[in-house]
């Protein structure tokens, strides 16, 4: 084992001198008192890994001398400027833009390619739509991914672009993958925090945040939803969690936020790295895991298939309030997970060669699976518009009602289940009921 004073050392032969302006990745044990002490401390967590039973964090010099003086157990340390940079094959913003416009020109007829919106430097945030007629609006359930809230995660975009191109290449000729293109409305966001990312390439390899005054605010803090509300956040502007002046005060939010009302997404998943886990909301404890059962019980099938491990943030990491999922979750009746990718070993910058393929490989079953479960056990249709407001679900012979679920404002409606049997009424201006639906597949009822 390796205490930091002889690492200090090391890296004093090595460099000529200790760390300069740069920090240290610090591995400790995996311990609940750990994880709160470096929240209240309001130290950057990097990533923990559930398999060694690890947490890791970013600190400075000073933040170390903290750490010291709590006699906790550092089990490997090292100069944050000896880690890698990230390679050039991970894309850049300009990169990334390139990257879809070429899939849009070769692929017209099942693509649709958008601006969701400006950054603070002018910078477009690029979405792209697969579907089989991607210029109409077929009442087709929604399913939305994005990648890099935050801007050192490069691998999130390798992940988001190999769906894409996997699902655009294969289309006409892998049956699955044309049977989901048919059938749905794919959106992808390869990039959300492009000035960040900017910055990351250009000026800090561990740049997080967008880019605020210079100090910058995680754009994964600034939603609505929690916001501000369980210590999950930070208001110091230096912190790399600081939420920002005000819930949705960033442009990257507010372009999110428009985009996912007007697309209304039935399923979500927002890559992130690293740990190798599987959350979903809500952020903040003591907030119990949302009522609808498939929310967890999905998450669950999710991490099965990547071999990570599922939970809330509060449960696997800390309390986070202003996150997108709790955000889109609560708003939207989204159902959303976020998936942290690759582990300790390969941290923020894995080498490219070594762990692209084996990364985006490994979590193909993720999105695959949410895009089968759309074929699954639901409730589906279109009624008229201003007819109902609301679907209330209940299981058969019970009297609570267990799901509520708000219609869209087009009419539409899309209700991820678990099979079994359940009472239906749709509610407003009209009233309709159904008694003893038997949900094993899709169940539409176009009022």
């Amino acid at each position: 084992m390796l205490n930091w004073k002889g690492f200090l050392a090391a890296s004093l032969l090595l460099s000529g001198s200790a760390f300069a302006n740069d920090g240290m990745i610090v591995r400790f044990d995996l311990t609940n008192s750990m994880k709160t002490f470096l929240r209240a401390n309001e130290f950057d967590i990097t990533g923990v890994n559930y398999n060694t039973n690890e947490i890791e964090a970013l600190l400075t010099p000073e933040e170390l001398k903290i750490i010291e003086s709590q006699k906790a157990n550092i089990k490997f340390s090292y100069p944050q400027k000896l880690s890698l940079n990230p390679d050039s094959e991970y894309k850049n913003p300009g990169e990334i833009e390139d990257f879809v416009r070429a899939i849009h020109a070769k692929y017209p007829d099942i693509t649709e390619l958008k601006s969701i919106g400006k950054s603070l430097e002018g910078r477009d945030i690029w979405a792209i739509k697969i579907s089989d007629n991607a210029d109409l609006d077929e009442h087709e359930p929604v399913f939305f991914v994005n990648g890099m809230h935050h801007a050192r995660e490069v691998m999130t975009p390798e992940i988001t672009t190999d769906m894409v191109e996997y699902l655009t290449s294969n289309y006409g000729k892998n049956a699955e993958v044309t049977s989901w293109v048919n059938n749905t409305e794919i959106w992808v966001i390869p990039m959300v925090n492009v000035d960040g990312n900017n910055k990351m390439w250009n000026e800090d390899s561990m740049w997080r945040k967008n880019t605020r005054n210079g100090f910058g605010v995680d754009i994964n803090r600034n939603y609505p939803t929690g916001w501000n509300s369980c210590s999950g956040s930070s208001s110091n502007t230096y912190a790399q969690d600081y939420r920002g002046t005000g819930p949705g005060s960033e442009p990257e939010t507010q372009a999110m936020m428009n985009f996912v009302a007007a697309v209304k997404p039935v399923f979500s998943i927002s890559y992130h790295s690293y740990s190798e886990i599987v959350l979903y909301p809500f952020g903040c404890k003591p907030r119990k895991t949302p009522t609808e059962e498939a929310v967890e019980s999905i998450g669950a099938e999710i991490a099965k298939k990547l071999d990570y491990k599922p939970g809330t943030p509060w449960e696997l990491l800390y309390n986070a309030d202003g996150g997108d999922i709790d955000w889109m979750y609560v708003e939207h009746q989204v159902i959303p997970y976020v998936i942290e990718v690759n582990s300790t070993f390969a941290g923020f910058h894995p080498n490219y060669a070594r762990w692209r393929d084996k990364t985006v490989l490994r979590n193909r079953p993720g999105w695959m699976h949410l895009l089968t479960k759309l074929q699954g056990p639901s409730l589906q249709g279109v009624v008229g518009v201003g007819d109902y407001q609301v679907i209330k679900i209940m299981k058969a012979g019970e009297t609570k009602v267990s799901q509520t679920y708000k219609i869209n404002p087009d009419g539409s409606y899309y209700v991820i289940l678990k099979p079994g049997t359940y009472d239906v009424s749709f509610e407003g201006r009209k009233i309709q009921k159904f008694t003893g639906i038997d949900v094993k597949a899709k169940r539409s009822f176009n009022l």
